[in-house]
């Protein structure tokens, strides 16, 4: 007699549940690696980026560089300035002094408005300039007409094609002399290059505006006076003189007598009129008196 089928106790329909539970496990573990494999690295750092950084890095440096430079530039513009002042200011303290020492008067001289000894103390070491004066520059090589000004400050020689540039790391500035044709010089140097290191900036107040104008050193002589004077570039063709020559050149060296014109003779260079010769040319001052 034979058994039937369903009564049958095989173990194959377990084992065929078991395989198909392992492997919807397998299948579910397997997508969560495949789906955690394709997250994208953390990005490296390529040339490019590496260039990029640094060139931003370079940037920055820079900016900050030139930051510092200003500062140190203001710093020492403001010292120069503080510097003439502090001049100035002793001049003044001087001719305080003297000033103090009228009100010391005996009681029983009449008072007098000055001591001639005092005055001549104080004007005994300086040298006497009329309101025009011949000077001249024996590194450019040339001599100019200079108006002695004691209402201005700053000194002032006529340029132009001014041309910044630098030269051993220090700031340079050339030039050409900016003179009308009727304007003494010596012919060689009128349309020659100069070149010289700068000092200074200065802020010129005019009517127009500010304007900020580079300062050079040169070695001036007028009469027995021989000295390094700092003058501002501007160009002066509009000007009856291309030198103006403010206080900061005459304190403590010169005074003016405006009732005077050339008092020294003109200095001769190379190449230039001889200084008997100049009377031509000091007698075209006639018109600019005029004005």
């Amino acid at each position: 007699m034979l058994t039937p089928l369903r009564s049958s106790r095989s173990p194959l329909p377990r084992m065929l549940l078991f395989v198909s539970f392992v492997s919807a496990a397998v299948l579910l573990s397997g997508c969560g690696i495949v789906q955690w494999s394709k997250q994208e690295p953390e990005p490296r750092l390529t040339p490019a980026m590496f260039e990029s950084r640094l060139a931003e890095f370079e940037q920055h440096v820079a900016s900050q560089c030139k930051a510092s430079d200003n500062a140190l530039e203001a710093h020492r513009n403001e010292t120069a300035m503080l510097t003439a002042d502090v001049r100035e200011l002793g001049s003044l303290l001087r001719q305080l002094h003297s000033d103090i020492k009228l009100l010391d008067v005996d009681p029983q001289r009449p008072p007098t408005l000055c001591d001639p000894d005092d005055e001549m103390d104080s004007y005994r070491d300086k040298q006497v300039l009329g309101r025009s004066e011949w000077v001249g520059f024996p590194d450019i090589g040339t001599y100019l007409k200079a108006r002695i000004d004691s209402g201005a400050n700053t000194s002032s020689i006529s340029a132009r094609d001014i041309t910044p540039f630098e030269r051993d790391g220090e700031d340079w500035v050339r030039f050409k002399l900016a003179l009308d044709d009727d304007q003494a010089v010596v012919e060689d140097v009128r349309d020659a290059w100069i070149e010289a290191p700068v000092e200074r900036q200065v802020r010129i107040m005019q009517a127009s505006g500010t304007e900020t104008r580079p300062v050079i050193s040169l070695l001036m002589t007028l009469g027995p006076i021989r000295e390094h004077v700092d003058f501002t570039l501007s160009d002066r063709r509009n000007m009856s003189f291309p030198i103006l020559l403010g206080r900061r050149f005459m304190m403590d060296i010169a005074i003016v007598d405006v009732a005077e014109n050339y008092r020294y003779e003109r200095p001769e260079f190379p190449g230039g009129e001889p200084s008997d010769q100049a009377a031509k040319d000091e007698a075209r001052d006639a018109e600019y008196d005029e004005e």
